[in-house]
């Protein structure tokens, strides 16, 4: 039997319902990704303004330890080795994505100064992990936001596509199966005419000679 024939169709039957199953899932996932965006999203804005917020209050207490220490001074006290960052991972429907960050901040190098250079110390330390959880926030976003438009491209894509040309396909065998069945019908019918038509005349000269 050849691909146009029933076991075509059955192929076909079976490429059909993985598609519209394929196309469900598709559909959960963009729901679900749809969603967590949202979240992300709201949490991204509630981050950068808090990371906005200590940068200014950063950003003016340096202003003041510049004036009361002097620049000398401030470099003195700055920690020598650099901060490290923590990147804490999530995910959802497969897609990894940053869920938060920590800060590791080495302590002050000195002492002494004005309490305007204490400020701006603690100031600068909380500005920095502000700044590291508003920078995983938005890379989740960037992650999640790319994985949706994928997912909807796909999506698209088997439900306009995919599973058209496969419902199309369908149909034209199932019309051609149609049409051959239609076919034999009638070449039974005629065979039965004929075979009908062939033993008529026989069964009438028989009653006529025994009429005789």
């Amino acid at each position: 039997m050849t691909d146009t024939g029933r076991a075509g169709r059955m192929r076909l039957e079976r490429r059909l319902l993985i598609a519209r199953h394929g196309a469900d899932l598709l559909d959960r996932k963009r729901q679900i990704m749809t969603d967590e965006l949202e979240r992300l999203q709201l949490n991204a804005e509630r981050v950068s303004d808090s990371w906005s917020t200590r940068a200014r209050d950063a950003s003016t207490w340096l202003q003041r330890a510049s004036a009361l220490d002097g620049h000398g001074r401030i470099q003195e006290v700055a920690p020598a080795p650099p901060a490290q960052v923590e990147i804490i991972w999530s995910g959802a429907m497969g897609v990894a994505f940053p869920d938060s960050a920590s800060c590791d901040i080495p302590a002050m190098a000195g002492r002494g100064g004005s309490s305007a250079l204490v400020y701006a110390a603690a100031g600068h330390r909380d500005a920095l992990m502000a700044g590291a959880r508003c920078a995983a926030a938005e890379r989740a976003v960037r992650l999640v936001q790319t994985e949706l438009d994928a997912t909807r491209l796909r999506q698209r894509a088997v439900e306009h596509r995919w599973i058209p040309r496969l419902e199309r396909e369908l149909d034209a065998i199932r019309r051609r199966l149609a049409e051959q069945e239609l076919e034999e019908a009638l070449r039974l019918r005629w065979a039965a005419d004929l075979h009908g038509g062939a033993t008529e005349p026989n069964t009438r000269s028989t009653d006529a000679g025994g009429a005789r």
